[in-house]
């Protein structure tokens, strides 16, 4: 487990200069994104500066122009992204995105702009960008919406809002799908490890019912260990709830989700 993001950055630039900026994975973690894991810290620098090595530090030649946030110098959140691109798979950048754009560092459409004018890395980024969402709550939930959409099932709403008839607030729900009512939520291993959460997730499950919702829920191994079971069980609710699916699903969900259970 790495330190606070800060002391990376700072620490990150006292070893390369005062030329350098923070960059890539450590700038990501500084503007409070989710990033796989590094074992380097990340900076940038001049194309005409000469770039210093040191052991557990990657330097880059860069022609970005920083931005100062919390007090160091370091890639705006966009160019963070488009230099995330040759170095995260599909998955990982649309978590990413979710991430950035979750706390407000920057819009769907900046990234979805700013992909369309890279040069090398152009599809891969478009495509990224292109899936990433608005008001996204976690990484795991990015992957479940992934998973789905990678396999050629209707995308599905993020962070629903269920009210009643007087438009009033009653529950809001992961993602799902409006008409057919059915919520899609995925249960962390804090909903088991929590009184609270245990008893919120009760409570959640029987309004659902009452209000007519159909309630399908995921946790880590249908991501990571069981996806094509998790599919499998999904698309049996969807045609419960009368919604259309494809006769075949995509592969396309297989290269990012290969599963080992």
């Amino acid at each position: 487990m790495r330190p606070d993001p800060l002391h990376d950055a700072l620490a990150v630039l006292l070893v390369t200069g005062r030329a350098a900026f923070v960059s890539h994975h450590t700038a990501a973690r500084l503007h409070r994104a989710v990033v796989p894991h590094s074992a380097d810290l990340h900076a940038s620098i001049g194309h005409d500066r000469h770039r210093s090595r040191t052991s557990g530090v990657t330097v880059h030649s860069s022609t970005r122009i920083p931005v100062t946030f919390r007090g160091v110098k370091v890639t705006g959140p966009v160019d963070t992204f488009l230099d995330l691109v040759p170095h995260l798979d599909l998955v990982d950048l649309v978590v990413l995105g979710d991430s950035l754009v979750k706390r407000d560092r920057t819009t769907t459409e900046a990234l979805v702009e700013a992909a369309a004018s890279l040069g090398a890395g152009r599809r891969k980024a478009l495509r990224a960008a292109s899936l990433v969402r608005a008001k996204v709550d976690s990484p795991m939930e990015t992957r479940l919406r992934l998973l789905v959409v990678l396999a050629g099932l209707p995308e599905p709403e993020v962070n629903i809002v269920i009210r009643d008839e007087d438009g009033a607030w009653l529950r809001r729900i992961d993602m799902g799908y409006r008409a057919p009512k059915l919520a899609l939520e995925y249960d962390g291993r804090q909903h088991a490890d929590s009184r609270d959460q245990y008893a919120s997730d009760v409570r959640r499950r029987e309004d659902l019912s009452n209000w007519r919702w159909r309630e399908w829920t995921c946790v880590s191994d249908d991501i990571f260990k069981n996806p094509a079971d998790a599919l499998r069980r999904l698309v049996a609710v969807m045609v419960e709830r009368g919604m259309h699916v494809p006769h075949k699903l995509s592969d396309a969900w297989r290269a990012h989700f290969p599963g080992h259970g």
